[in-house]
């Protein structure tokens, strides 16, 4: 990372904060889309609603903090999380963001405007809807990270069944069906010869 760029970052940072760099542009564009297609909601509607208040950025990484954290303590429905019994209760969530504002944020979450859709044609992004994502990280990675000349690429089929144009299909693979990751490791200090 160059020290001109981000000078609050050192070998002491948290990898919270890290992230929190990285990832903050990110973040703001959630929270300026997910606002405008909330708005595009209330003014599609026939009769008077009861407007809640706009998303902010700290309730988007609230948000993405407790899906993360929802990864690791399964439970049925979304709702289970903020059950009160108190043999299943599990007051980290409740503290954290109520539940009503967590499905608000679920319901409206969305990244790029609507009325900027590109027309079907032969030069048609079918994945229009994350190319800015993708943009921002891949701007975000070439800008900050400068890997060593020790790095070894691996590639990863995770396995999924579902329907996506990038799903392939590799016949001498244990998992036939799948997305294609590829990661990287950086070596230090081993040495091929």
């Amino acid at each position: 990372m160059k020290k001109s760029e981000a000078p609050h970052i050192n070998k002491d940072s948290s990898p919270l904060s890290v992230l929190l760099f990285l990832f903050t542009e990110i973040f703001h564009l959630l929270v300026e889309q997910t606002n405008v297609y909330y708005q595009q909601h209330l003014d599609g509607q026939a009769g008077p609603s009861r407007r809640l208040p706009d998303i902010t950025l700290p309730d988007m990484m609230i948000f993405v903090a407790l899906a993360l954290q929802m990864g690791h303590e399964f439970k049925e429905t979304l709702h289970d999380y903020w059950r009160r019994l108190r043999q299943l209760r599990n007051p980290f969530y409740g503290e954290t963001m109520t539940r009503d504002r967590l499905l608000h944020v679920l319901h409206f979450l969305h990244f790029p405007d609507n009325s900027q859709r590109p027309d079907k044609g032969e030069e048609y992004d079918q994945i229009w809807k994350l190319r800015t994502v993708f943009d921002k990280l891949n701007e975000t990675y070439a800008k900050f990270y400068n890997p060593s000349e020790h790095l070894a690429v691996d590639e990863v089929i995770v396995k999924f069944k579902g329907r996506a144009i990038f799903r392939q299909y590799i016949p001498k693979k244990r998992k036939c069906f799948g997305i294609k990751i590829y990661n990287s490791v950086m070596n230090q200090g081993i040495h091929m010869t």
